[in-house]
């Protein structure tokens, strides 16, 4: 049971137990231990412990013990046009077999193509054809795993070409052909509606209260920062979703209208990457959240519920792994998108491309593109640089495992 206030101050009781968390990251491990009886629930990266010996994943599994812990994977590719490579799936099996953490989630999106690693995530096209693909590989990985995922929507530099559906039209689609709960990310959507629109939906409210809300059960918040487009494009400017910036003000409005037209219990993490603030700072945006979650509940009119999915039968086309293939090219290498762009349909032909989707890659969002392909260019850094802290990771995890065990005594 929580306690809440109305508007004008009278206490009334509600059966939600919403919950507040971090997502985890080495630079703030003693942070975090520090201030435990400030955070609810901890979100792990799951591919920093993969192919970890199980001597070495005793310490997460005793911290998953003492904190509700969730998985969050990053590079399977639920979205892809091409099903999600098993081997990945086993090694999420694995470790959700041994952490036994309360859920585990991956995004929709697409990571790698015929052998070309992109390196981040990438935002499949948006038609029947991959809201299919998305669900059969949802289906595919709760078979494998044994606990079905969670899926997160992502942002993007770059809308998608040879789309036919919007952002949130397409998302609500894969969330009801597949069952999978969903993993919102608030700044993502945000990020999306400022940069495209979102199509359908002008505002991210618009966005937000077209989605199918009775699904969601854990919520992703961050900031990020105004990306210039350069000298080519000197007014135009998008959202990058860094997780390097606060949560704007923004987010926590969409995250108290989702609490007000949501029944079901919520838990929202707090993800921060790097340009680390204070612990105090981070446990305040905790407390913003909490706080935008109690007025939501106050003024609370869940939304109806989501309803079934019916597949799409129309004849608008389907996009195909070889486009996929192309995107990940041209998003990783200098050479080929400097080919691509000299003569875009020409390039698209000579690899094959059916025409419907060699017009629609001509006709490429080239601002996003160069925007994209240097964010990607970073990511690829960062991730280098982030396997730098595994060892020291790994030793403060068995420090908090001894303090863990020493307390419990």
């Amino acid at each position: 049971m929580a306690v809440v206030e109305d508007a004008v101050g009278t206490e009334i009781t509600t059966t939600r137990k919403d919950r507040v968390g971090l997502a985890w990251r080495p630079e703030l491990a003693a942070g975090i231990f520090a201030h435990q009886d400030q955070i609810d629930v901890l979100e792990v990266i799951a591919e920093d412990w993969f192919d970890t010996p199980r001597p070495r994943l005793s310490a997460l599994k005793t911290l998953a013990a003492q904190i509700p812990l969730q998985l969050h994977g990053i590079s399977a590719g639920m979205a892809s046009a091409v099903i999600v490579e098993e081997h990945r799936l086993a090694k999420m099996a694995h470790l959700v077999d041994w952490v036994q953490p309360e859920a585990w989630s991956e995004h929709l999106a697409f990571v790698r193509a015929s052998g070309v690693d992109i390196g981040h995530l990438a935002a499949p096209p948006r038609t029947p054809n991959t809201v299919e693909s998305s669900a059969e590989n949802v289906y595919r990985s709760s078979r494998i795993v044994g606990m079905t995922p969670m899926v997160e929507n992502i942002a993007t530099l770059i809308d998608p070409p040879a789309s036919t559906m919007s952002e949130v039209d397409w998302l609500s689609k894969v969330v009801t052909a597949s069952g999978a709960p969903l993993l919102l990310d608030l700044h993502n959507l945000y990020a999306n509606a400022v940069n495209f629109g979102c199509d359908s939906a002008t505002t991210p409210l618009d966005a937000l209260r077209t989605l199918p809300q009775d699904r969601v059960g854990t919520v992703h918040i961050a900031g990020g920062r105004w990306l210039g487009a350069g000298r080519q494009f000197p007014d135009e400017y998008r959202l990058l979703d860094d997780h390097l910036h606060p949560v704007p003000d923004t987010v926590f409005v969409l995250l108290e209208d989702l609490a007000a037209h949501t029944s079901q219990s919520l838990t929202v993490i707090l993800e921060r990457d790097g340009a680390f603030p204070t612990m105090e700072d981070l446990l305040l945006e905790l407390d913003l959240a909490r706080a935008a979650m109690r007025r939501g509940r106050v003024r609370n009119t869940p939304a109806p519920k989501t309803a079934p999915y019916v597949k799409d039968e129309s004849p608008c086309g389907a996009s195909s792994p070889q486009l996929e293939t192309l995107l990940a090219r041209i998003y990783t290498n200098d050479v080929a998108c400097a080919a691509f762009l000299s003569d875009p349909r020409e390039f698209a032909r000579s690899h094959g491309l059916p025409s419907r989707e060699a017009r629609a890659l001509a006709s490429i969002d080239r601002l996003g593109l160069g925007m994209a392909a240097r964010s990607f260019a970073r990511k690829r850094e960062a991730n280098q640089v982030r396997s730098a802290h595994e060892n020291w990771f790994d030793r403060m995890l068995r420090e908090l495992s001894r303090s863990f065990t020493s307390v419990s005594r």
